[in-house]
């Protein structure tokens, strides 16, 4: 082959590799990573305590239920202990739980579940759609066999809440249950938090152990401004549970806590160690409702560097509102 056709073909050669390797590489750079994945925001959210021990209006129990209002969505998170006062406050407050078709139950104790069959009774006679779906963890029917019988009033609830037509949906995995909002379901146990009180068993697939309440759930909301947690006891450890959605979410600050987290008994230097973390999370707010604890909320404050509006304990009537922050009501303020 003479040397001038052999230059051409090799010249051809190296052309058609480069223009190829270009291509490939455009290809790759252009490619979504899992990073760059964006996630649907909540633009307008309201969140309502429902059920907390303090109160100057309705009623103060040992429990917790919140009404989460998000771009048109309305989900109650929990329904207190008593069956009839979130009943009562949303009477009260003049709030209209009819047209709430999701609850979310975020574990099986009786001051987080107490108000669901009476609401769901109550509220059908206005709206057959009515707290009809109720979102759990899996877990949350596993069985708490103590000395005096069976332990978990799920069990019993779970029969006669489906005789009224409702349906439970069980979580095992984080899901997003409207644009913009995400259940955790059961959360990892990276840290040893060890944030319940109870001491009794739970049976499981892998047998009889301490009942660490493995279906404890949050709901996250996805905002603009950062990640919202409302929780009901946060038994699975609010840094447990943060960092779970930080796995989503890895470039959100957290932008408010909102609920129960279950640091009334902490001791100062697990207080801090949660303070140091969340201030890591970047947290501007928190409502400390239920069993959070009245110092816990205080000395996290602290040590957060936190205004007094922007760390708040929670009472009945109490809101989080995106935009304009904790509206905390008179006893709390």
């Amino acid at each position: 082959m003479p040397a001038h056709v052999r230059f051409r073909h090799e010249f051809i050669a190296i052309v058609l590799v480069f223009s190829f390797a270009t291509f490939a590489s455009g290809q790759s750079s252009t490619a979504p990573s899992h990073s760059a994945i964006t996630h649907p925001q909540v633009k307008t959210l309201k969140v309502t305590i429902l059920s907390t021990m303090l109160a100057d209006q309705g009623i103060g129990e040992w429990g917790f239920s919140a009404l989460v209002e998000a771009d048109g969505h309305r989900v109650l998170v929990d329904t207190g202990f008593h069956p009839e006062t979130v009943l009562q406050n949303a009477k009260e407050l003049g709030i209209d739980l009819s047209t709430v078709t999701d609850v979310v139950l975020t574990h099986n104790h009786d001051d987080h579940v107490g108000g669901l069959l009476t609401l769901r009774r109550e509220l059908i006679k206005k709206n057959p759609a009515a707290l009809s779906r109720a979102h759990v963890a899996k877990g949350i029917f596993y069985s708490r066999p103590s000395a005096k019988g069976e332990d978990n009033t799920m069990i019993a609830i779970k029969q006669e809440y489906e005789a009224t037509g409702g349906k439970f949906i069980e979580h095992d995995h984080a899901e997003e249950i409207f644009p913009g909002a995400w259940l955790t379901g059961p959360v990892p146990r990276v840290y040893p938090e060890r944030n319940w009180s109870v001491s009794g068993k739970v049976e499981t697939p892998a047998g009889l152990i301490e009942d660490n309440i493995p279906e404890d759930q949050s709901l996250v909301i996805n905002t603009a401004q950062g990640l919202i947690l409302i929780s009901g006891c946060g038994h699975a450890g609010v840094i447990n549970t943060l960092t779970m959605a930080r796995g989503e979410f890895p470039n959100e600050p957290v932008y408010a806590i909102l609920g129960g987290f279950h640091l009334f008994p902490a001791t100062d230097v697990q207080l801090d160690w949660t303070a140091d973390k969340l201030k890591d999370f970047g947290t501007s707010y928190l409502l400390g409702a239920h069993c959070t604890g009245i110092e816990s909320v205080y000395r996290i404050r602290q040590r957060l560097g936190l205004p007094r509006g922007s760390a708040v304990v929670a009472a009945v009537g109490a809101t989080f509102v995106l935009g304009e922050g904790i509206h905390p009501g008179r006893i709390a303020q």
